[in-house]
């Protein structure tokens, strides 16, 4: 069984002879939660692409340089893809409106935008679409079009497809953004509960609202480097928020919940 999910050692990654990510060192253990946070342009999209297997880094010839994806040096992004589940908000504009819920949870299995006539569909892989509707709560949503769905449900849609093909772990970019307060705390616990059935959680965020409770490590990024790695409760101060978005903010915590308000 692989150890690590992510295993990244003096990685970066350089477009137009810019350096996006600066030497980054990380590991994620498969099963194991995090939350990627940081201020906008920090490198937290860049380094999700990495994870994803969607950017090659770059290697500085005078540094040793690990990078490991499920304890693979080289991957196929298709067998990569049933190991790592991933959410990206783009997908949710990609899929025609009169497609079916079931078709675009499918869909995940195949890498496709729909269910089209040359795929072949077996029992055993609509009782997985179909518990994975029932773990993203949409369980009663299967023969909806995905256009009439709401923001919400269309995000919860984009979930189960990602859980169908059984990964060990979700990559999560900005999977609450412009929810409503109510979704958001709908889908917090959603999260929640995916993490105690098993699932490991890797998820974006600039809002400390979002951060499902079991998520209990934080990563954060500034100018293209890992700023802070370490225990939610450690990190998520208003001494080290201030500093990682380099202005006055104080945090709070109830209940394990965090907020975080510029002074």
């Amino acid at each position: 069984m692989d150890t690590n999910a992510v295993e990244f050692g003096n990685v970066s990654l350089v477009r137009n002879n810019v350096r996006i990510l600066d030497r980054i060192s990380v590991s994620i253990a498969v099963g194991e939660s995090v939350a990627v946070i940081g201020p906008n342009g920090s490198g937290k999209t860049s380094l999700m692409k990495l994870f994803r297997g969607d950017a090659r880094p770059y290697y500085d010839e005078d540094l040793k340089t690990t990078c490991r994806l499920f304890g693979e040096e080289r991957w196929n992004i298709f067998t990569l893809r049933h190991k790592l589940g991933v959410v990206s908000m783009d997908l949710q504009s990609r899929f025609a409106g009169s497609v079916s819920v079931g078709a675009v949870i499918l869909s995940g299995l195949f890498r496709t935008m729909d269910v089209y006539k040359d795929h072949i569909i077996t029992d055993d892989m609509i009782t997985a679409a179909e518990d994975a509707a029932a773990r993203a709560g949409i369980s009663d949503k299967l023969t909806r079009d995905f256009g009439s769905l709401s923001l919400g449900e269309k995000r919860r849609v984009l979930i189960a497809r990602a859980l169908v093909p059984g990964p060990g772990m979700l990559l999560l970019d900005e999977p609450m953004a412009s929810l409503d307060v109510l979704v958001k705390n709908k889908f917090r616990e959603m999260f929640d509960s995916l993490i105690d059935g098993g699932t490991g959680i890797v998820m974006i965020t600039h809002d400390l609202d979002d951060i499902p409770k079991r998520i209990g490590r934080i990563i954060m990024m500034k100018d293209g480097k890992i700023f802070m790695d370490g225990k939610k409760e450690e990190l998520l101060t208003s001494d080290a928020m201030s500093r990682l978005f380099s202005s006055e903010v104080q945090v709070s915590e109830e209940n394990g919940m965090y907020r975080m308000t510029v002074l």
